[in-house]
């Protein structure tokens, strides 16, 4: 989380560069802030969906984890427990 906050702070700052280099008349240092801001804006999003990915295969793990524990304490039922409940 700290990476994702870390680019986004740094995109702002790319685009207020990009912003004086473009009221100063300098195509091309506008052109390179925009880019660098871009590339930390797509770093921003890459990391906070990694974080996602992250939380969501614990949650996953978990959940199997949960299940697994459920089958083992659930009681089982014989062949012919099952015969009369079909009866």
């Amino acid at each position: 989380m700290k990476l994702e906050l870390l680019f986004k702070i740094l995109a702002v700052i790319f685009i207020g560069i990009a912003a004086f280099f473009l009221w100063r008349g300098s195509p091309d240092g506008t052109f390179v802030a925009f880019v660098l801001s871009a590339v930390c804006f797509f770093l921003s999003v890459r990391f906070q969906i990694t974080a996602r990915n992250k939380q969501r295969e614990k949650e996953k793990l978990l959940g199997e984890k949960i299940e697994a524990a459920r089958e083992e304490t659930s009681p089982k039922i014989s062949n012919e427990q099952e015969e009369i409940r079909s009866k």
